[in-house]
């Protein structure tokens, strides 16, 4: 999950925005790599316990690199602020749950129709009808019964899904409402303190070895901490619509890696879905105004 806070740069060379497709890349790649390496831990820890330990790393990071000033925030801006720590907190135990019961690929895919639901959200156009039921028909056939079908594992990325809408409707409010990332920083240090209980509780119950304790570390740094610091440098770089369609690629790279380090192999129908679901943002990108 990256940043929603996305200002239109100041014209760029090409240059500055090949610098900036590479970082948006590389943060995507980063990102799902993370995702990879921290499943290897579920075994061990559980994916509560992963997930505690990247909330704990992202909280950390986003909250030393903005210093939101609290004092300053209202009634209001607290109410935002809570409900996008209630956001953080499901998003990522529901979507490593379901990475953990379908695999990283279809986990990500299914995830990913948040951002494209809010993106065509009250449209009347032909073409985003058009991709909405391109994306739709790629949902049906991934979510197709077969014996092997894991209906729970899908459930709770349609969750994350649902949680990552909420996310960018939510963030947007805050970004009008508060300067830089001070909301979405605090409201990661509050999710990072629910899972502080949750987190010693799933560690003093399955205690975890070096390696899946350093499998937890890693999944925090590359998808909290790089991604951070990647999209932060590159939305100065490039234009807003262009970084959707690069964070559009996360489908593919989770799918990607999931093959390589996990050994998830996906079927030609699985893969045609994902290539559907991603063609579908995409074009409902290029073609706004």
């Amino acid at each position: 999950m990256t940043s929603t806070q996305l200002p239109a740069p100041p014209a760029a060379d090409p240059a500055s925005r090949g610098a900036g497709v590479a970082l948006m890349s590389g943060s995507a790649l980063s990102n799902q790599t993370g995702a990879a390496i921290g499943s290897l831990a579920f075994d061990t820890i559980t994916p509560a316990g992963v997930v505690a330990v990247r909330q704990w790393i992202a909280a950390l990071v986003l909250l030393a690199t903005t210093r939101p000033r609290w004092r300053e925030f209202t009634r209001a801006q607290w109410r935002l602020v809570l409900a996008l720590a209630g956001v953080f907190a499901v998003i990522n135990l529901a979507l490593y749950s379901a990475v953990d019961r379908i695999g990283l690929g279809l986990a990500v895919t299914l995830e990913f129709l948040g951002p494209l639901a809010v993106a065509l959200a009250g449209s009347r156009r032909r073409i985003d009808l058009a991709c909405a039921l391109l994306a739709a028909t790629g949902v049906a056939v991934l979510m197709r019964p077969e014996p092997t079908s894991d209906y729970l594992g899908m459930g709770l990325a349609l969750l994350a899904a649902a949680c990552w809408a909420g996310y960018i409707l939510l963030n947007r409010a805050l970004g009008r409402s508060l300067p830089g990332a001070q909301g979405t920083a605090t409201a990661c240090g509050l999710s990072g303190l629910v899972f502080v209980p949750i987190g010693i509780a799933v560690l003093l119950t399955h205690p975890p070895t070096g390696p899946a304790l350093g499998f937890a570390i890693t999944a925090g740094v590359l998808s909290s901490a790089v991604p951070f610091l990647c999209d932060a440098l590159a939305l100065r770089r490039v234009t807003a619509p262009l970084f959707a369609i690069v964070a559009s690629l996360n489908p593919v790279l989770a799918a990607t890696t999931g093959l390589l380090i996990l050994d998830e192999h996906l079927d030609a129908a699985q893969w045609a879905c994902i290539a559907a679901i991603v063609a579908a943002n995409t074009t409902t990108i290029l073609t706004r105004r």
